[in-house]
């Protein structure tokens, strides 16, 4: 049996512009699902002041508890350390550094949406995690 020191996991950061959202249910759904396989981090470019309570109560729906999250700033240093960023409607606010490995999540916001409209959303984001993780723990 291979111990793996945590610097031998592989780090995502999902930014959208408040992190309270798209991201936060991303990264739920990743630690969730990849346990220990994957370091998880999220963060915003204007970071809210909590995370959506309708985020939470479709997460709670499917098992997974996101209310002791709270939005961070994002920072160079963030950005730096992840091996793979997971961008979600933040524009131009994400710096770019050469080398790392970008990717842009289409999805709709789920600001001021109710649970019909953000499960949706939720289930989408499910599916490219899946995907996400079948590609970053591929051996």
């Amino acid at each position: 049996m291979t111990d793996h020191s945590p610097t031998d996991r592989p780090t995502v950061l999902f930014v959208c512009v408040h992190n309270a959202g798209r991201s936060q249910m991303a990264a739920g759904y990743l630690q969730h699902l990849a346990g220990d396989r994957i370091q998880v981090r999220s963060a915003g470019s204007s970071p809210a002041d909590q995370v959506n309570a309708v985020a939470v109560a479709a997460m709670a729906e499917v098992g997974i508890d996101i209310t002791a999250e709270a939005p961070k700033l994002l920072t160079d240093d963030a950005v730096r350390e992840a091996d793979v960023v997971v961008t979600m409607g933040c524009g131009d606010a994400c710096p770019f550094y050469p080398g790392k490995r970008y990717e842009d999540w289409v999805l709709d916001d789920p600001a001021g949406q109710d649970l019909d409209h953000v499960r949706p959303i939720r289930d989408e984001i499910r599916a490219r995690i899946e995907a996400l993780i079948a590609e970053l723990t591929r051996d």
